[in-house]
């Protein structure tokens, strides 16, 4: 799950038995991104404003295509089922997202879509490597500045949050092995998802 240990819920203060109970009463199960960072609950929650704050200047939609892109380039398997699948269940389909991590063009993306998650993808892959020409096809396409940096904001939030993942072999939650197949192994990008918990601590409670 993590090759950090875990976070102790009985440890003095109180913030970590919070961010557990916050976790089951969200998702119904303490997620396993909570029980590696709820070591640091102060960094757990300065991450979820940082977070919350991108988000807000962003469609849902827009910030889901620019995060799946990042994820999907980092090889993040964790934030790519987790994104991946909240943009196939409210925005653009299952089949959309397994084309896009496939890297196939798809109908159900606009081209500002694709335009979002190509400099998603550019801002993940290196992003020193840029120049300012990499963001003319979203201006062409009339994203004013402050859009453009609102993709960049979320890919680069993913840079930051999937390396802390990755890095300490925190694998995706055991829920995501229930997705549809199809839509789960394309969005299996790097480390597998965790195993089902013998004793149901990951299982709604």
């Amino acid at each position: 799950m993590s090759w950090i240990r875990e976070a102790a819920e009985d440890e003095p203060g109180g913030a970590v038995a919070d961010a557990f109970e916050k976790d089951r009463a969200m998702r119904g199960y303490v997620a396993n991104l909570t029980r590696l960072l709820a070591n640091r609950p102060a960094v757990l929650d300065a991450w979820i404003g940082l977070n919350g704050a991108i988000k807000a200047s962003m469609s849902p939609r827009r910030y889901e295509l620019a995060t799946l892109a990042a994820a999907l380039r980092l090889r993040s398997t964790y934030c790519a089922l987790a994104h991946g699948s909240i943009l196939a269940e409210h925005h653009v389909g299952a089949e959309a997202v397994c084309e896009a991590a496939e890297g196939h063009d798809t109908v159900q993306l606009s081209p500002i879509d694709r335009a979002v998650m190509d400099l998603a993808d550019k801002v993940a892959a290196g992003a020193a490597d840029m120049t300012e020409s990499d963001l003319t096809e979203l201006r062409d396409l009339g994203l004013d500045d402050g859009e453009i940096l609102d993709v960049i904001l979320a890919a680069s939030a993913r840079c930051f949050f999937s390396s802390v993942l990755d890095s300490t072999g925190t694998q995706a939650d055991a829920v995501f092995q229930d997705l549809d197949p199809a839509l789960r192994d394309a969005l299996t990008v790097g480390r597998p998802i965790a195993a089902p918990d013998p004793v149901g601590r990951h299982l709604t409670t």
